[in-house]
């Protein structure tokens, strides 16, 4: 596997506690997005660790084509209605 699976094309809006430790879904595949589920066993890809700053809401990527991960940096508008997730 050399690209992400699309998983979502916005991002997951969530939220997250100050200094609790998450795991970011690279892959695409956990069935538990934005977050890591394993399922990237054998991929090539691994989850990415991250520490909430604050309590607040967060808009974590889920087309995985972010260049700020976790975070959603607006990649997915880059899609448009014929995306084909490959």
């Amino acid at each position: 596997m050399t690209k992400p699976t699309i998983a979502a094309r916005q991002p997951a809006e969530v939220t997250l506690e100050a200094g609790k430790t998450y795991f970011w879904c690279s892959c695409g595949l956990s069935l538990n997005q934005p977050f890591c589920d394993g399922a990237h066993a054998g991929s090539g890809f691994s989850p990415v660790r991250f520490t909430a700053q604050n309590t607040d809401t967060y808009y974590l990527c889920q087309c995985k084509l972010t260049d700020e991960s976790p975070l959603c940096d607006g990649a997915h508008k880059v899609f448009g209605q014929t995306w084909d997730g490959t």
